[in-house]
C-alpha cells in the first residue's frame, strides 16, 4: 500500500487540514493517511501550543467524524522522550513492528498490513524553501518520499524547489493539487475565529473552553509550564482520554482561580494537574499507596485514588511540596483547616469546563471572586447527591463542612 503520513501541531484543527488529507487521497497517490500529533514540537516549543493530549484527542474526533475509513491517527509521538523530531516519528512508523499491528488494529487485514509499503510525508509546499534545514532531512528521505500539496495562496515555486532539493539528497517529490481552503491555525488563534472551524472542532473548544483556560499560564512561572506541559505528556498512559483531559482542565482552572484568590498559580497548576493521576490505576495498587499515605483514613474505594493520587505524584512526579500533596490527597473530601490551595483544587475538580454533572452556573460566577460562596454551593450539592444515593458522608468532609459554617 501507498502510505502518506500527515504530522503536524493542529493547533487547532481547521478545513485546511482536512482537504489536505481529502485531496490527497483523491490525487490516487496515496491509499492510506497516517494523521500523526506533535507532542514536542521542535518548532512551538513552551506555551505557543496547547498541551498534547487536547490536540491529540481534537484531531482523532475531527477525523473519526470526518472520515469513514483510510485515515488514521496515531498517538505515536506521546512514546518518545524529548522533541518530536520528523525524523524520530518517520523511522518508528515506517518499521514493521509499528506499521503492521497499526494497521491490523485499524481494519486492515493480516495480509494487506504486511505487504511491502511505500510510504510519503504529507505537507503543503509552503515547507519546500526550509526542508533541508530540518533535523536530518536525508535520513527522512530515506524512509519516505515527499508527497506535497500545491496549496492556494503559497506562491512557492514547487518545480524550482523540487530541483533544488533533488540536487541536494537526489530525491524526487510527488505533487497534487489541493481545493481552495486557506486557513491557518495560528490566524485562527489570533482571530479567536473558532466559529470557522469544523463543528466537532468548535464542540471540542467550547466543552474544555481550552483556548480561554490556557491563558491562565500567563500568570505561571517557566518551569511550571515546563511542568505542566511534561506532566501532561506522562499521563497519557495511565488515563482514558475523558479523565486525561478532566485532570488537565482541573490543573489550569486552579491557576486561574489561584491568581485571582492571590494564591501561588504554580503550586495550584501542578496541584490540579496530578489530582486525578491515580484514578484509573488497579484498585489493589491504589489501596497500597493510600494506606502508605494516610493509613486507614480513607477505604472507601471511590476515594482511594486521592491519597494514591499523593503518593504517585510524590514517587513518580517527583513531587516534594507538603502542600501540593495535601491538596490533592482530600481533594474528593476536602477537610477541617482546609488551606486555600486545598480549597482552589477542590473546587476546580468540581466546576472545570466540561462538568455536566448539575447546574454550576452560580458556582463558576462566584468562583472568581468568593470563593467560599462558591464552595458552600458546591459541598451541598454534593452532600444532596450522596444523601439521594444513600452514602455516608466522610468525617473530614463533615469538619469540611463545619468551617464552612455548613
Amino acid at each position: 500500500m501507498r502510505i502518506a503520513l500527515f504530522g503536524g501541531s493542529f493547533d487547532p484543527v481547521h478545513y485546511g487540514h482536512i482537504e489536505l488529507i481529502r485531496d490527497s487521497l483523491g490525487s490516487g497517490t496515496c491509499d492510506i493517511v497516517i494523521v500523526i500529533p506533535t507532542v514536542n514540537n521542535s518548532f512551538k516549543r513552551g506555551r505557543i501550543l496547547i498541551p498534547a493530549p487536547y490536540r491529540y484527542y481534537m484531531t482523532r474526533q475531527v477525523i473519526s467524524d470526518t472520515f469513514k475509513e483510510n485515515v488514521f491517527v496515531s498517538d505515536v509521538e506521546f512514546g518518545f522522550e524529548g522533541i518530536s523530531y520528523t525524523v524520530n516519528t518517520v523511522r518508528k512508523v515506517v518499521s514493521d513492528s509499528f506499521i503492521i499491528p497499526f494497521l491490523m488494529k485499524n481494519g486492515i487485514s493480516g495480509e494487506a498490513a504486511a505487504e511491502r509499503h511505500q510510504f510519503f510525508w504529507l505537507c503543503g509546499s509552503d515547507i519546500l524553501p526550509t526542508f533541508d534545514k530540518w533535523y536530518k532531512p536525508e535520513e527522512i528521505l530515506s524512509y519516505v518520499a515527499l508527497l506535497v500539496a500545491k496549496r492556494a495562496g503559497d506562491d512557492t515555486d514547487i518545480y524550482e524547489q523540487g530541483a533544488r532539493l533533488k540536487s541536494l539528497f537526489g530525491c524526487d517529490i510527488a505533487t497534487f493539487e489541493m481545493s481552495g481552503v486557506d486557513q491557518a491555525s495560528s490566524e485562527i488563534k489570533m482571530e479567536g475565529a473558532y466559529d470557522k472551524l469544523p463543528g466537532v472542532v468548535q464542540e471540542f473548544i467550547a466543552t474544555h473552553d481550552i483556548y480561554n483556560t490556557v491563558k491562565a499560564l500567563d500568570h505561571c512561572s517557566d518551569e511550571a509550564c515546563m511542568k505542566f506541559y511534561d506532566h501532561a505528556v506522562k499521563l497519557y498512559p495511565y488515563l482514558s482520554g475523558k479523565r486525561l483531559l478532566h485532570t488537565l482542565n482541573v490543573g489550569l482552572l486552579s491557576a486561574k482561580l489561584a491568581h485571582d484568590h492571590g494564591e501561588d498559580c504554580d503550586k495550584a497548576l501542578i496541584a490540579g494537574t496530578l489530582h486525578d493521576c491515580a484514578k484509573e490505576l488497579p484498585m489493589d495498587e491504589q489501596k497500597k499507596m493510600a494506606k502508605a499515605v494516610c493509613g486507614d483514613l480513607f477505604v472507601d474505594d471511590k476515594l482511594l485514588h486521592s491519597p494514591a493520587g499523593a503518593y504517585m505524584a510524590r514517587t513518580m512526579f517527583g513531587i516534594d511540596d507538603k502542600e501540593i500533596l495535601d491538596a490533592i490527597t482530600y481533594h474528593t473530601t476536602g477537610r477541617g483547616g482546609a488551606t486555600i490551595l486545598d480549597k482552589i483544587v477542590y473546587l476546580a475538580d468540581k466546576i472545570e469546563p466540561s462538568r455536566t454533572y448539575t447546574d454550576l452556573t452560580e458556582m463558576r460566577r462566584l468562583a472568581p471572586s468568593d470563593l467560599d460562596a462558591s464552595l458552600k454551593l458546591c459541598v451541598l450539592s454534593v452532600a444532596d447527591k450522596f444523601k439521594r444515593k444513600g452514602r455516608a458522608i466522610h468525617p473530614v468532609t463533615l469538619d469540611f463542612m463545619s468551617d464552612l459554617g455548613l
